[in-house]
């Protein structure tokens, strides 16, 4: 096992991650009610438009509300996964002690997640890059563009997959390094008590 420095440092690290993420979770409820209010607009506006015969509505804002979305769903996992809301198997984890729930979790995310998010930026690159305008003899020409008239780019919205994937690699590693310390017998700089009589003490 590792020492308890090293687990002391480790979780240090886990912790600035657990802030960006929580950062970030926090800031997309603000997406929400954007996203919310930009919907209601494009109700209202294409009723009110239809009854005054004006066109009120584009295809731009119809777009900027699923970008909203697409936001929102893209970046909330890395804070889902902090909060232990996604869904787990809870009944077998039911008279499995703390340490045990850990060991399992732990390699749960490093044979499975972990990989799952490098797959998924690794499969992810060269399509944002095309969108971005890179042509197949590595010369870059326009970006992708919305093929709706008055629509909006595509390759910024495309990007935000490598972001989510990246965000949510960070905080599976923060969560490996946490499940990691609870099955030496440590969480937060302080040891669990099934633990306390087989383990040292953090300096």
């Amino acid at each position: 096992m590792l020492s308890a420095g090293i687990i002391e440092r480790l979780l240090r690290v886990s912790r600035a991650i657990d802030a960006l993420s929580e950062w970030v979770g926090k800031s997309l409820s603000w997406l929400v009610l954007l996203t919310i209010a930009v919907g209601f607009y494009n109700v209202m506006a294409r009723y009110i438009g239809r009854f005054l015969g004006l066109q009120l509505a584009s295809n731009g804002l119809i777009e900027l509300q699923w970008y909203l979305f697409s936001l929102t769903f893209l970046l909330s996992f890395p804070y889902i996964l902090k909060q232990g809301a996604n869904v787990r198997v809870d009944f077998l984890e039911t008279h499995w002690s703390d340490r045990r729930k850990a060991l399992i979790s732990f390699w749960g995310t490093v044979l499975f997640l972990i990989p799952f998010c490098v797959l998924g930026l690794w499969v992810t690159v060269n399509p944002v890059l095309q969108s971005w305008g890179l042509l197949p003899d590595g010369t870059w020409g326009r970006w992708e563009i919305s093929s709706d008239a008055s629509g909006l780019p595509r390759a910024p919205i495309k990007s935000v997959v490598l972001v989510g994937f990246g965000l949510l690699l960070l905080q599976a590693v923060a969560q490996a390094i946490k499940y990691w310390a609870v099955w030496c017998g440590y969480v937060e700089g302080r040891a669990l008590p099934e633990a306390e009589a087989e383990l040292p003490p953090l300096e």
